[in-house]
C-alpha cells in the first residue's frame, strides 16, 4: 500500500503509543489531583491493548510510513513487563527509533532492563529545581533530588537524555536560568515547552504562557547561543547550541510558534484509539476492529483512510475561545 498523506499532504511518520493512562504524579497541567482523586476509575487491564495488539499494529503503522515509535502515557513505567513491548517493538522490521517520555520516578529500577530491551532515548520530565516547588507542581511529594539522580543514572546507563520542562507564567518562570546553567553544565539537553491547552480540565490561558521569545531572550541575557538546524522533515523542538561546550536547548512552541503544517505524528491511546491530534476531541477505535477479527489489510485500510482525511491544524487557529469550548482529549490519556 502506497504510504498515506492527509489532505495538507502530511504523510505519517511518527507514532506515539500510549501504553498506560494511570501516572504516579498530578500535575497540574496535565493530571489536576481535583480531577483524577483518588477515586478515580481508570482502564482495567482488559480494556488496554495487549502487547500483541501493540506490536501488530505497530507493524501496520510502519507499512504505512511509520519510522519512529514514542512510547508515552499517562507514566509508561507503571505499565508491567515495559522491557518487553520495547523488546517487542524494537524487533518489527522498518522500526528506525523508539524513545519513551517519564516522570523518571521508576528509573532506578528500570533503567538497564530497558536499556537491555534496546530502548536508547529518554525524554525526562522535570518542572522545577526547587524542592517545595517541584513537589507541589507534582503533588506527590517527589523532590527534583529523586528524579535528577535517575537522570544520572539513565545517562550513566547509556541513555541519550533529553528533559522537558512546561514552563507556566506564575508558577515556574524563576526556574528557567537555574534549570539552563543546571542542564548546561551537564551536558544534557533541556527542552522548554510551552504551557499547552490540552485537554479542557488544566485552567490553561494565553496569559498563563510563557512563550519561547521570552525565554530565548532571558537566556541569551546570560549565555551565548546559536540556532541549530532541524535534523529532519517535521521535527518539532527549535534547538540552540550553547557557543562554549556545545549543550543544546529544545524549545516546543505549540502556541507561539505552531508547526501544524509539518505535523507527522499519530497518535494510539492505551485502550487503542487513533487519534489525529493532540487536541483531538475523538479517535478512531483500532482495538474494537482487532477483537472483530479484521484481517492486517483491512486494519491498514482503515488506517490509511482515517489519515488521508486528516484536516487537523488546530494550533493554528486556536483561540482564546476555542481553547475553552472545543472538547479535546486529556494530555494523561493521549500522550504527550
Amino acid at each position: 500500500m502506497v504510504a498515506p498523506k492527509d489532505r495538507l499532504q502530511r504523510p505519517m511518520h511518527d507514532l506515539r503509543i500510549s501504553v498506560t493512562d494511570r501516572c504516579n504524579f498530578r500535575c497540574s497541567y496535565c493530571m489536576p489531583k481535583e480531577l483524577f482523586g483518588e477515586d478515580y476509575a481508570f482502564l482495567p487491564p482488559s480494556e488496554l491493548l495487549s502487547f500483541d495488539e501493540i506490536k501488530r499494529l505497530t507493524a501496520l503503522f510502519v507499512s504505512l510510513g511509520v519510522e519512529k515509535i514514542r512510547l508515552t502515557g499517562g507514566e509508561p513505567l507503571m505499565r508491567p513487563n515495559l522491557p518487553e513491548l520495547v523488546r517487542d517493538i524494537k524487533a518489527v522490521p522498518g522500526v528506525k527509533d523508539i524513545g519513551l517520555t517519564t516522570n523518571g520516578v521508576l528509573l532506578g529500577r528500570l533503567a538497564e532492563p530497558l536499556y537491555d530491551a534496546g530502548l536508547r532515548r529518554l525524554n525526562i520530565s522535570l518542572d522545577a529545581l526547587d524542592p517545595e516547588l517541584f513537589m507541589s507542581i507534582n503533588n506527590r511529594g517527589v523532590k527534583p533530588e529523586h528524579i535528577l539522580k535517575n537522570i544520572e543514572h539513565a545517562a550513566d546507563v547509556g541513555f541519550q537524555v533529553k528533559v522537558n520542562m512546561v514552563v507556566q507564567k506564575g508558577v515556574n518562570e524563576a526556574e528557567i536560568l537555574p534549570m539552563a546553567a543546571y542542564f548546561k553544565e551537564k551536558g544534557i539537553t533541556l527542552r522548554f515547552i510551552e504551557f499547552m491547552d490540552v485537554g479542557n480540565g488544566n485552567g490553561w490561558g494565553f496569559e498563563k504562557v510563557v512563550s519561547k521569545r521570552d525565554i530565548l531572550q532571558l537566556l541569551q541575557g546570560a549565555y551565548e547561543m546559536e540556532p541549530v538546524d532541524q535534523s529532519y522533515f517535521g521535527e518539532v523542538a527549535q534547538r540552540y547550541r550553547y557557543t562554549d561546550n556545545g549543550a543544546e536547548i529544545g524549545f516546543i512552541t505549540s502556541v507561539s510558534e505552531s508547526f501544524c503544517s509539518t505535523c507527522t505524528r499519530a497518535r494510539l491511546s492505551s485502550d487503542g484509539k487513533l487519534y489525529t491530534c493532540l487536541f483531538a476531541s475523538r479517535g478512531f477505535d483500532l482495538r474494537d476492529i482487532i477483537r472483530r477479527g479484521a484481517s492486517d489489510e483491512e486494519l491498514m485500510a482503515f488506517i490509511a483512510n482515517v489519515w488521508e482525511n486528516r484536516s487537523d491544524r488546530y494550533s493554528e487557529e486556536r483561540t482564546e475561545e476555542s481553547a475553552i469550548s472545543k472538547p479535546k482529549i486529556g494530555m494523561s490519556y493521549i500522550g504527550g
